[in-house]
């Protein structure tokens, strides 16, 4: 599927994996959606990018369907990443017997899987009326991100595995669901990205350099444009569909 003169909607596209999905995708052609809560960030990404920034709560209908209306402005909206997401580290009880406060499991499935869900079923929806792009009847593409978390999840993350699970979870139906429409779903699990979740300076240098003897080969953290490379091979190549795709470089996690 070809780019040029698109729009690509991108949740969560203001920093890390996201950020680097919406370069990409500019290079390929698109014109992104930055639809993010950091409205400094996002409207710098987007500025840069000549695309254009929404700020956008993902559990929002409402915000979310404002993005997808921004980028049926720019051009006929092909892709969609859903990289917006959170974690939660508690353990279900901890060591003085206190048990996981609910509000804040709630919280992150809300974001991270409720979140991911609506974004998807609002994008796919403006997709789903507009022409095909080619002859097989192709309209978009979607690749959610999750996580290694949701099949390797350590100590604390309940609520975060169980959130990127769901998103595994709901890969294949949902692609089965939109082939009547033409549009292809994939997700992405990475490893352990080198994000500014992580910090800078030399104490983050060491502490990730530590974390990155862990992984299999090669022993690092991934970095963005990584896991963009493959955000973009699920959005081109017509035949990725229905796939959870570990971009984590061999690593299994051990429980903490």
């Amino acid at each position: 599927m070809e780019l040029e003169g698109a729009s690509a909607l991108v949740t969560g596209g203001a920093s890390g994996i996201g950020e680097a999905s919406a370069r990409h995708l500019s290079v390929l052609g698109a014109r992104p959606v930055i639809a993010d809560l950091n409205e400094e960030k996002g409207k710098a990404v987007a500025e840069e990018l000549k695309g254009t920034f929404v700020k956008t709560d993902v559990s929002d209908s409402d915000q979310v369907q404002a993005a997808v209306d921004a980028a049926l402005e720019l051009g006929p909206l092909r892709a969609v990443v859903n990289a917006a997401g959170l974690g939660n580290a508690n353990r279900t009880v901890n060591r003085e017997g206190k048990p996981f406060p609910l509000d804040q499991f709630e919280f992150v499935i809300r974001i991270n899987l409720i979140g991911t869900f609506n974004s998807l079923r609002l994008a796919a929806s403006a997709m789903s009326q507009q022409d095909p792009c080619d002859g097989e009847g192709q309209r978009g593409a979607v690749v959610n991100i999750a996580s290694v978390a949701a099949f390797d999840g350590q100590i604390g993350q309940a609520a975060y595995s169980a959130s990127k699970g769901g998103v595994v979870g709901m890969t294949l139906p949902i692609a089965r669901d939109l082939a009547a429409v033409g549009i292809r779903v994939n997700t992405i699990a990475p490893g352990l990205i080198d994000t500014p979740i992580y910090g800078s300076g030399e104490a983050s240098d060491k502490f990730k350099a530590n974390l990155g003897q862990n992984v299999l080969f090669p022993k690092r953290l991934g970095v963005g444009s990584e896991l963009a490379s493959m955000v973009a091979e699920c959005i081109t190549n017509d035949y990725m569909n229905g796939e959870v795709i570990r971009v984590d470089g061999g690593i299994r996690m051990p429980p903490k």
